[in-house]
């Protein structure tokens, strides 16, 4: 089992992650024991997190949009070939901090980039994998900026305004196109409020029976 939570930064995404993390090993506790791996994207592994840290970096400005996007594909192919796939592969329920829908609504929605391209080059990082279940974390873009008032900002995260109503704009465009998958929710509610709503529909996907 694959599940993604997606959302812009101050939404409470990585949080809500480790928290089903955490109820999941719980849960399973009292029979038998189930692996259950957290990993984010880019990230995980030393060619991912050196690759992270490129894209992040302010200093990279200059930096073009299609250059941003293979980045970003390289990471994650690094990350499902050495940690998504072969956890899948021995039965591991695996929870990742963002995957291909990040790519599609900063790079395609938020960066305009040729949606097509955007398909080629998630396809290519994966292998076709793809996530089960999706949490996207809805939240005003305001109410993330004031989340996120103490934290400086990196290069994705200096990207304005504008940008970021796109990007919302394409995850909510994900959720409309893919109900099955990708399920949107109130990230501006009380955080354990949240979670008991991420829980209940865990609860009804097969892992949980």
């Amino acid at each position: 089992m694959f599940i993604t939570f997606e959302g812009i930064d101050g939404c409470g995404k990585s949080t809500q992650a480790r928290m089903l993390q955490e109820r999941i090993v719980t849960h399973f506790q009292s029979s038998v024991p189930q692996e259950v791996l957290f990993v984010r994207d880019p990230g995980n592994t030393a060619v991912s997190e050196a690759i992270r840290a490129i894209v992040l970096d302010k200093s990279h400005n200059s930096m073009t949009s299609r250059t941003e996007l293979l980045l970003y594909a390289a990471a994650r192919a690094q990350l499902v070939d050495t940690c998504i796939r072969p956890a899948l592969e021995r039965g591991a329920i695996v929870i990742s901090d963002r995957f291909i829908d990040s790519t599609t609504a900063y790079q395609g929605f938020g960066r305009a980039l040729n949606l097509a391209d955007i398909q080629a080059a998630n396809m290519l990082a994966t292998s076709g994998i793809m996530p089960d279940c999706t949490f996207f974390l809805h939240i005003p873009l305001q109410e993330a900026k004031t989340r996120c008032s103490e934290k400086t900002a990196d290069r994705i995260e200096s990207a304005g305004d504008a940008f970021f109503e796109r990007v919302i704009q394409g995850y909510t465009q994900l959720a409309r196109d893919f109900p099955e998958r990708v399920k949107m929710l109130n990230a501006a509610q009380n955080v354990d409020a949240l979670h008991e709503e991420i829980w209940g529909i865990i609860e009804n996907l097969r892992i949980m029976r």
